[in-house]
């Protein structure tokens, strides 16, 4: 028999992005056999029995003849079953079924049951991505309507069979095609349980959450079990600001690659993770063969709860240092480089002993002074200093419990953090900053000036804490953040004093 080869276009995970593969598809003499090349995973590779299968349950026959599909650029690692759909269009194409000009216009990702059907299939929004840099057409299942809607400016068509992508390809029948629409109000759904006006008391806590969540700093709870620490935690995302559309997709990307289709990929509300203390390095950072993203990405634009600190594996959370000064993790292979944004607000929470009672005034600490210092030592400086705000959290007062005293709400808080984070955005609106948490020293030097007695107040504090360059820069950042929810124009000294107790813990517990 003469050779034949036809060309399909498909996408491949790559990070957060997308990158276009070429299957070829070459029927030629010899026993029935196929064969995948181009680096393909274990899923590309065990593709060969559902695609026999998906075809002959479409009402065509898999051609009796040697294939070869090639996976093009063959240096580049192709994983997961997206490649289903294209793969099979092209070996159909190769026997006849298809108009195999018809393939050249269109990019296809989706994988497939055994009987044909087209199944969701992660990363499909990169897909859509792709395709709308390349400016062609994108066939993916139609379970994955939802998430590629968020694409706006590209063509997409979705199939829930084979057989209706063949008659679409021949011209028989049309494939409907989703047009995106605006779905903002679904994120206007919101838990009525969750709000700050069910927490009582805490003020002082309370006040350092507003000056995180004003100004997207970090924050440490040490307080004995029962504080509220977990309650305060789950709290924090009902006063953020909410995502713009930008951020909102890059999430949702994120989500998509993760393949975690019970993510709401039209919410503009910010994550909130809370991964287990057991999780390992790369469930938090994000790594593995083919490198996916780990918690720190999945709490892109939102909020990283890590629950019991000292209890993470020390490598874990040595490896939260890079994604908290850079916002992002790169992940290093030996023939590629991954990125994964990860700018998230970390909120970590411990006890201040192995038994959680040392600072409880109701129960008696049965550790000792050794124990203390161990347990605490888990969370090396360079960590520390990476944390802006150290809570002491005491435990809730009887009176407090029982007040009818009525607490502010999550929308009162929330009010003056937009405030405070559009004074920002007016502030560094010329450059790539966003929030008083990501200045540079430059910044901090035009937008900063300190008073004489400022500096005098910093300079006193510095020698008696012991800060860090870093940790320096970090009070003037906070400073900076209460004067904005002030609306003060200038840092004064009462906004440095009061950023100044936010770091006593430093000295308390961790003896730096």
């Amino acid at each position: 028999m003469d050779q034949k080869i036809s060309k399909v276009y498909g996408a491949s995970p790559y990070g957060i992005h997308a990158f276009l593969v070429e299957v070829e598809v070459d029927l030629s003499s010899g026993l029935p056999q196929t064969s995948i090349v181009g680096l393909p995973d274990q899923a590309i590779k065990e593709s060969k029995e559902r695609l026999r299968s998906a075809i002959k349950n479409s009402g065509f026959m898999m051609p009796p003849h040697r294939l070869t599909i090639n996976l093009a650029p063959a240096d580049l690692k192709k994983e997961g079953p997206a490649f289903d759909l294209p793969m099979a269009l092209g070996i159909l194409a190769t026997h006849g079924h298809l108009r195999t000009d018809a393939l050249h216009e269109y990019i296809f990702y989706g994988e497939l049951a055994l009987d044909g059907s087209l199944r969701e299939t992660k990363g499909a929004l990169l897909a859509a991505a792709l395709a709308k840099e390349l400016g062609k057409p994108l066939i993916v299942p139609k379970q994955n309507a939802r998430e590629t809607s968020l694409e706006k400016g590209v063509v997409i068509f979705y199939a829930g069979h084979l057989k209706e992508v063949i008659a679409f390809l021949n011209d028989a029948d049309p494939l409907p095609q989703t047009i995106p629409e605006n779905r903002a109000a679904e994120s206007s759904k919101k838990n009525p349980e969750i709000d700050f006006a069910e927490v009582k008391g805490q003020r002082y806590a309370k006040r350092a959450i507003e000056i995180a969540a004003a100004g997207h700093h970090n924050v440490l709870f040490i307080g004995p079990p029962g504080a509220g620490k977990t309650m305060l935690s789950r709290r924090i995302p009902t006063i953020l600001p909410p995502l713009d559309h930008h951020h909102m997709i890059e999430v949702a990307k994120i989500y998509s690659i993760a393949g975690l289709p019970q993510h709401n990929f039209f919410s503009m509300t910010r994550p909130f993770r809370s991964p287990h203390h057991t999780v390992s390095q790369v469930g938090l950072v994000g790594g593995g063969s083919f490198p996916r993203p780990g918690e720190v990405s999945l709490a892109h634009g939102g909020i990283l709860f890590l629950d019991e600190f000292p209890e993470f594996h020390r490598q874990a959370i040595e490896a939260l240092r890079s994604p908290l000064e850079d916002g992002k993790i790169l992940i290093s292979r030996a023939k590629t480089n991954l990125e994964f944004p990860a700018r998230f607000m970390l909120v970590a929470a411990m006890n201040p002993c192995p038994c959680g009672y040392l600072t409880s005034r109701r129960h008696h600490c049965r550790c000792s002074l050794g124990q203390i210092q161990k347990y605490l030592s888990k969370i090396s400086g360079p960590i520390m200093d990476r944390i802006d705000l150290h809570i002491e959290l005491a435990s809730v007062e009887y009176q407090d419990l029982i007040s009818n005293r009525t607490e502010e709400t999550s929308e009162q808080i929330k009010a003056r953090v937009i405030t405070a984070r559009e004074r920002q955005d007016h502030r560094f609106r010329q450059s790539h900053v966003r929030t008083n948490s990501e200045m540079t020293p430059r910044h901090i030097k035009i937008y900063c000036p300190l008073g004489q007695n400022s500096k005098q107040l910093l300079e006193r504090a510095l020698k008696e804490l012991g800060f860090s360059a870093r940790g320096y820069f970090k009070m003037i950042k906070i400073a900076r953040t209460i004067a904005d929810l002030e609306g003060v124009e200038n840092i004064e000294t009462s906004h440095l004093a009061e950023a100044l107790q936010f770091r006593s813990l430093d000295r308390q517990y961790l003896g730096s």
